[in-house]
């Protein structure tokens, strides 16, 4: 039988439709079968739908039973409907085998389920970034991104490994810095909203991987210092930073840059940064399971992320 994936839209409206036909096409080349969400193109106002259409559409990804419930974008949505999922019917269909993907303001969704539930999403691509990007000669959905999707598909990813830029943790020798603990993160913008509501679980000795785009790093600068404020950061075993890209500097910043904000955070927090993990609003991005207990390990500038447990 078919691997299947389930396309549907629970935040903001498509705009680019070729892309969203593109990624079909590509998931159907990949061979797996794939169902559209009857409301995947909605659109009112920015939104995928009103907050209904959006709410139906994630039930229907729940009775789907498909092996992968994926969203068509990011975008912003999720958030405003978190106190009306229906998280029992999302745990049932993550226990019967779905697995919910996603980038972006899914973060917010993928936060409220490990806090309602304990259940583990993953944090990966969406339809149209991921795999709607357009074919030619040069270019192509990303080959690791798709290695990665089809590990989750056949139950066989294990775990990711990057090597880090000079500004990562580097020790002198092999270390283990964490050991069964909970992975999550996302999204550093979405995630600073969720401060202080019920839908951001509380994780001590966790390993937080935080991405953003087209955020200034004094803006990636006070959204950590929420986190740091609100005490997340220092209750965590190790704090990964992935890509954050798509911003401009200033002639004002005078040197104030994104490596200026790793200095910071390390003169804030007794707590190993690692940096350059393939996450993101890239093309080449592993996919990370939100809520699994893994293993981290580094040596020199190589880290692995391991949950093959």
């Amino acid at each position: 039988m078919k691997k299947s994936v389930y396309i549907y839209s629970p935040s903001g409206a498509v705009r680019d439709k070729a892309a969203f036909k593109r990624g079909v096409r590509r998931l159907q080349a990949l061979g797996y079968e794939v169902e559209v969400d009857s409301d995947a193109l909605s659109s009112h106002m920015r939104f995928a739908g009103d907050d209904e259409l959006r709410l139906r559409a994630i039930s229907r990804a729940c009775e789907s039973r498909a092996d992968i419930a994926l969203i068509s974008r990011g975008g912003y949505g999720i958030t405003r409907i978190l106190g009306q999922i229906n998280y029992a019917d999302v745990a049932k269909a993550i226990d019967l085998g779905t697995s919910f993907v996603g980038i972006s303001d899914f973060t917010a969704f993928q936060a409220a389920v490990f806090a309602k539930t304990g259940r583990i999403t993953w944090a990966g691509p969406a339809l149209c970034e991921g795999f709607g990007v357009p074919v030619t000669q040069d270019s192509q959905p990303d080959d690791i991104m798709e290695d990665c999707f089809n590990d989750l598909m056949l139950g066989q990813g294990e775990g990711a490994g990057w090597r880090q830029d000079r500004s990562g943790f580097c020790p002198p020798e092999d270390v283990q810095l964490a050991s069964d603990s909970v992975v999550w993160g996302g999204n550093l913008c979405v995630l600073s909203t969720l401060i202080g509501t019920e839908f951001l679980p509380s994780i001590d000795g966790g390993i937080l991987f935080l991405e953003d785009i087209a955020e200034h790093p004094y803006r990636i600068e006070r959204m950590l210092t929420q986190l740091l404020y609100s005490g997340v950061l220092s209750r965590q075993r190790a704090i990964l930073l992935g890509q954050f890209t798509g911003y401009k500097l200033g002639a004002h910043d005078k040197g104030f840059k994104f490596s200026t904000v790793i200095e910071w955070l390390r003169s804030r927090v007794n707590v190993p940064i690692l940096t350059n993990l393939p996450y993101g609003h890239v093309q080449t991005k592993v996919l990370i399971p939100f809520g699994k207990k893994s293993d981290l390990a580094v040596s020199g500038r190589d880290a692995m992320l391991f949950w093959g447990h």
